[in-house]
């Protein structure tokens, strides 16, 4: 079963334009991503691959920030708080994992210690907030 584009910004709490914006970043992505595994640039460093990943989930904030801004101009106290608190704990998290991702990657032989079940553990974290939220939504 497929989502809606208004149940899937209902559920994951993010507006149209920065689903747009995540999803632009992912493509950016793994086209980088490919052509750091196939050695076409060998000079590319991890952290480069990465960076629109990391530039989407700061202009997400700052998209978060700005909303709710005027959520809470408009007497939208509560309602400004709780989105400001939710996309924040989903983009933290999400960073967290981007960042150590992008270490263990670039850093293999510093970073033998970082194990992916640790690397992967803020997923985790984020998959039961979204299980929980999802019982909550209507």
């Amino acid at each position: 079963m497929l989502f809606s584009l208004r149940e899937l910004v209902q559920w994951l709490g993010f507006a149209t334009f920065e689903l747009f914006l995540h999803l632009l970043a992912l493509l950016i992505f793994s086209m980088l991503v490919a052509l750091r595994a196939d050695m076409f640039t060998p000079s590319l460093s991890w952290w480069l691959v990465f960076v629109p990943l990391f530039a989407a989930d700061g202009l997400s904030t700052y998209f978060t920030a700005i909303v709710s801004i005027r959520l809470y101009q408009e007497n939208e106290k509560r309602l400004a708080v709780l989105r400001l608190l939710w996309v924040l704990t989903v983009l933290s998290l999400k960073l967290v994992c981007e960042v150590l991702l992008c270490q263990k990657l670039a850093e293999q032989e510093q970073a033998r210690d970082l194990w992916f079940g640790l690397i992967v553990s803020p997923l985790f974290i984020l998959l039961q907030l979204l299980m929980i939220r999802a019982c909550r939504v209507n």
